[in-house]
């Protein structure tokens, strides 16, 4: 498809294109499919699977035409456009057909299938297998902290097919059918009380040789791909829904579909801190006036504010197309920074009685949770640890640290 040559002439394509066919009263799905073929639910994807081969700096203009007149787009709840880009990037033809079109429609549900309970942050020591049996591979290990594993209907999976050569040649990565025998979900209750993840048993579960992504051994670079747009923050999974939905049947299956998508993600607000509760705390309490506390949240909004301009850099580069840079981890780590400072002045304002849980606590309980929810940032997607080995190694070209895993992977001491 013809790349508009102005941001103008783009607008007034997509305006006269959702003057002839949106309506809020169609079906969400039928809606969907009819953004798919014309290519504007994701134009910046290639014009032969679903998109208009449009440059990442344009697209702000479709959104903005999608949000004047409140249209709804393609389903982004979840990892389901983790899983596009990956396809896009590694899988075959014949996976685009097949899982592409109802990846963007959300006919499909995605989960991700990295962590494991013995290698942590580790990624690359996985040591769920898959062996090739005829044209069949065979999966056995477990999997954990998976988000909406208990209602996904396909897997992305990085399993080991090689244990005879170094860790991260080893590797493969798989779509998997999360709804075979042989997958068991069971979910884990936190200590905030959420159970937001869930662990995977896999006996015997199978994948065709069809379903492999890119090629044998190439699974560590595919994932990267996935967490490169996950740290982007490609994945809609903490959109939020619609607070007053207009009239519509549109509204309210995409309603429905969000918040479903968004039960396992309620917590994560105070995973991060609740920084936006500081200031108004301070006041209410009288606490503003406290000289020591004051330099506290001072230095938790210095923090927070550096941090939101890095990400608001990182978007901007995407929006130009240029690549992932160092943004990434250090939003991460910055993440983290944040949080635990929020968390010690929540603490502060609060005293012992932060402890309490429940309708005994301050705002009913919401700082307990904060705090027992805080520690969170600094494990997901990669601790603190990890991503100051990346800023360390790849960002200031410091030597790497001395690695006791090299060789063999079977003959890899492991827990």
């Amino acid at each position: 498809m013809p790349t508009p040559d102005t941001p103008e002439q783009l607008r007034v394509e997509v305006r006269a294109w959702l003057e002839a066919n949106w309506d809020p009263d169609t079906e969400l799905v039928a809606w969907r499919n009819k953004l798919a073929d014309s290519g504007w639910g994701m134009p910046v994807w290639p014009g032969e699977w679903y998109g208009r081969d449009l440059p990442q700096a344009l697209a702000p203009v479709v959104d903005e035409e999608f949000a004047r007149i409140d249209a709804v787009g393609v389903a982004k709840t979840g990892i389901r456009l983790l899983a596009g880009w990956t396809l896009l990037e590694h899988g075959s033809d014949a996976q685009n057909e097949r899982y592409l079109r109802r990846i963007l429609t959300g006919e499909d549900v995605w989960c991700q299938l990295f962590s494991e309970p013995g290698s942590g942050s580790d990624l690359a020591g996985a040591t769920t297998r898959a062996d090739l049996d005829g044209d069949t591979w065979v999966v056995n290990g477990q999997k954990v902290w998976t988000t909406s594993a208990h209602h996904a209907d396909y897997g992305l999976l990085l399993a080991r097919t090689d244990w005879d050569v170094p860790k991260h040649q080893g590797l493969s990565y798989f779509v998997i059918d999360m709804r075979q025998p042989g997958v068991e979900v069971r979910p884990l209750r936190q200590m905030n009380g959420h159970a937001s993840f869930n662990q995977v048993f896999f006996t015997d579960a199978l994948v065709l040789a069809e379903n492999l992504v890119s090629k044998v051994g190439n699974g560590w670079q595919v994932a990267l791909t996935t967490l490169m747009y996950e740290r982007r923050g490609i994945s809609g999974s903490r959109a939020l829904p619609r607070i007053d939905p207009p009239p519509g049947r549109i509204y309210a299956q995409e309603r429905e579909e969000t918040l479903t998508a968004l039960e396992p993600y309620k917590w994560y607000p105070q995973r991060a801190g609740r920084v936006d509760l500081i200031e108004a705390r301070a006041s209410t309490l009288g606490e503003d006036v406290d000289p020591e506390l004051r330099q506290e949240v001072a230095k938790l909004l210095i923090v927070s504010r550096t941090a939101e301009w890095t990400a608001r850099r990182a978007r901007a580069a995407q929006e130009q197309g240029r690549p992932q840079g160092p943004e990434g981890s250090l939003g991460k780590l910055a993440a983290s920074n944040v949080a635990r400072q929020a968390s010690h002045v929540h603490t502060l304002l609060a005293g012992a009685d932060a402890m309490l849980a429940g309708t005994d606590g301050p705002l009913d309980g919401l700082i307990a949770e904060i705090l027992v929810s805080v520690p969170a940032t600094s494990i997901a997607g990669g601790t603190d640890e990890i991503q100051r080995n990346i800023i360390a190694e790849r960002v200031l070209g410091m030597p790497k640290e001395p690695r006791m895993d090299t060789g063999p992977f079977r003959d890899v001491k492991r827990n």
